[in-house]
């Protein structure tokens, strides 16, 4: 089981991220969906994106870059994939709007994604879109494993910002962020649940849950009312309305800190 850094291990999480959990012996490699293609690498185009010969351009499914680093940051990729013969994993092989295809990497012959293998160096953040869970633990645990062993930009760089510091959240807007702290008040305004972290609104960073995602966080036994007093650590991009705000609309993005049982949810 991992364990988060300073906390106890988290709460088990659906429809998401997941602490770690036993891998299903059915999936004997994680994340290794329906094959969707395969080619050679030619090109890397940033942190989580390249090209191949064939001109296909790939984008890297389940993981997104540091914050802090986002720009130029293509060495760790290149490491692990340029000139390389890779396949590609998912499932569909359907153009993201950039005309990028979203896939799980693999190498020819390796046991982990390119995704883990990033997240093992500390060169990536685990993402919340993935569906299935085991595919989320292991992304997660390649992330727990680096942060632990402070590798990477595990190493010295403040990855989780705090939530008392609205400002450091705020310089990373559009970006995708891990932010943890305690959570001052729950109030709902129309069909928006808001989760404060401090008491001036205008300024202060918040977590929202729109009210077509509130069924999904109550059925997996999050209450955000429950939630008052209790220190969380969230994940998503960080957008702009008066304060900083991230919106959850997975109950994967959330992770309940200094809890001393594991609950899973289906």
């Amino acid at each position: 089981m991992s364990r988060i850094q300073g906390a106890l291990p988290v709460i088990a999480l659906a429809c998401g991220l997941v602490p770690i959990a036993a891998i299903d012996p059915a999936m004997a490699v994680p994340c290794s969906f329906q094959q969707q293609g395969e080619g050679r690498v030619a090109a890397v185009i940033d942190a989580r994106s390249f090209r191949l010969t064939d001109g296909r351009e790939i984008r890297l499914a389940g993981i997104e870059p540091v914050a802090s680093e986002a720009a130029n940051r293509t060495a760790g990729l290149s490491a692990i994939i340029a000139g390389h013969d890779v396949t590609l994993h998912g499932e569909d092989d359907a153009p993201d709007r950039y005309g990028r295809q979203p896939a799980f990497v693999f190498l020819d012959g390796a046991g982990n994604s390119v995704q883990a293998m990033l997240l093992e160096q500390g060169e990536a953040l685990a993402s919340a879109d993935v569906a299935d869970k085991d595919c989320a633990a292991a992304l997660l645990a390649a992330e727990a494993a680096a942060r632990d062993a402070k590798r990477g930009t595990w190493a010295g760089s403040a990855v989780i910002k705090n939530a008392e510091s609205p400002g450091d959240i705020l310089a990373g807007n559009g970006r995708f962020m891990l932010v943890e702290g305690r959570v001052l008040s729950v109030r709902q305004a129309g069909a928006t649940t808001y989760l404060n972290f401090g008491r001036n609104w205008t300024r202060d960073f918040a977590v929202t849950i729109s009210r077509r995602s509130l069924a999904s966080f109550e059925a997996a036994g999050i209450a955000p009312k429950s939630l008052e007093n209790r220190r969380i650590r969230v994940r998503g991009f960080v957008e702009t309305r008066t304060g900083p705000r991230i919106e959850l609309v997975r109950v994967g993005q959330i992770e309940l800190l200094g809890v001393s049982s594991t609950k899973t949810s289906d």
